[in-house]
């Protein structure tokens, strides 16, 4: 007897089932022969066992965005900056000296920021005047970090963008770092 709330289905037919299975399952040969002979991406074989390297932790210090690149020439930082002004956003240089530059430690509150989410010491640094809203020019935030730079030479310098929209920093790069804080080179940062 057949339910009125479930709907009839018809069983598939049988008839040529054999034939119609050979020719599929030759299709699928077929087709899986013509796969193995595609190029793959490798997923670190032993061919590529040389490629894979080792992030150093000790001594390997970065900051936020292109910490890890050599030093920004002037007009790669003008780039940078460009976008965050073609986000609406408003620069802001920062700076601080290299004991206080680092969120790396309880610092002197000695307060555990594993208990309390969010919470490091040394995470805001010392803002170099304002921040420059309704600027429009790269040139004057490029002049604004020469001036930082010029009047904290021990000092690292950094960009940030801040949305005034949402209230929050939406981007942050290394503009300059002091003579004693050398970056660890690019090619020394794995082995």
């Amino acid at each position: 007897p057949h339910l009125p709330w479930l709907p009839r289905r018809r069983l598939p037919s049988l008839q040529g089932y054999p034939a119609r299975f050979e020719s599929e399952m030759s299709a699928v040969t077929q087709a899986s022969a013509q796969v193995a002979k595609t190029v793959a991406v490798s997923t670190g074989k032993v061919t590529n066992a040389k490629s894979m390297m080792v992030w150093k932790p000790h001594g390997n210090k970065m900051f936020e965005t292109f910490s890890f690149l050599p030093p920004l020439s002037d007009a790669e930082i003008s780039k940078q900056v460009q976008y965050l002004l073609n986000n609406g956003w408003t620069p802001c240089i920062e700076f601080e000296d290299e004991a206080h530059a680092y969120a790396d430690g309880h610092g002197w509150s000695n307060l555990d920021s594993s208990i309390n989410a969010g919470y490091y010491d040394n995470r805001y640094w010392v803002m170099w005047k304002l921040p420059m809203y309704g600027c429009t020019n790269t040139d004057e935030v490029l002049a604004e970090c020469k001036a930082c730079k010029a009047a904290f030479p021990n000092c690292y310098v950094r960009v940030a963008g801040f949305d005034n929209i949402k209230q929050v920093q939406c981007a942050s790069f290394l503009v300059a770092r002091p003579p004693t804080g050398a970056a660890c080179a690019v090619d020394a940062r794995q082995v």
